[in-house]
């Protein structure tokens, strides 16, 4: 057998990184499909997640995601749309470089919160439309107990979170 050299490790151990780097984007970008996502953005906010720089250009995200820089446009535009991903441009570049928001996730739950409010209220209004005192009634208003639940725990839950991050980053 032929013994190896530093340098062939080095270069198996990249490209054996480059395709686990590669199916972690494929599986977490599945995971946010089959949780609503649509497909490219999952995948370019996965590919984002990952980037070395903490950025990315619309070119290095094609060449990471083997697929076209206006497939990346699209999806980009997506991701900055629901507030997940900001474009910057560093001082004499030409080229945007797109980053995921630090506190994407709080602020995600944050406007959850919002629409758990939205939903309370179209479940009342449906509870009063098919009465309280019918199965279908008591469907509803169980689903609206729930998520009022879920409300009334958010803060708590959030609030824990700073706590914690804050404990976390000052080490």
């Amino acid at each position: 057998m032929a013994k190896e050299s530093k340098k062939t490790r080095r270069v198996d151990r990249t490209e054996r990184d480059a395709a686990a780097v590669g199916r972690f984007v494929e599986r977490f970008a599945l995971l946010l499909s089959e949780a609503g996502f649509p497909r490219m953005p999952a995948r370019v906010f996965a590919g984002l997640l990952i980037a070395e720089e903490s950025s990315s250009t619309a070119g290095e995200l094609a060449e990471l995601l083997k697929v076209s820089p206006a497939a990346i446009s699209i999806a980009v535009r997506y991701l900055m749309q629901v507030g997940l991903v900001a474009r910057e441009r560093e001082p004499g570049e030409r080229r945007d470089r797109y980053r995921v928001h630090n506190d994407m996730w709080y602020e995600s739950i944050t406007r959850r919160d919002e629409m758990l409010l939205r939903w309370d209220e179209g479940l009342r209004e449906g509870i009063a439309a098919v009465g309280a005192d019918t199965p279908t009634g008591a469907r509803l208003d169980e689903t609206r107990r729930f998520f009022e639940f879920i409300r009334s725990e958010l803060p708590q839950l959030l609030r824990k979170w700073r706590e914690m991050r804050a404990s976390y980053n000052r080490k």
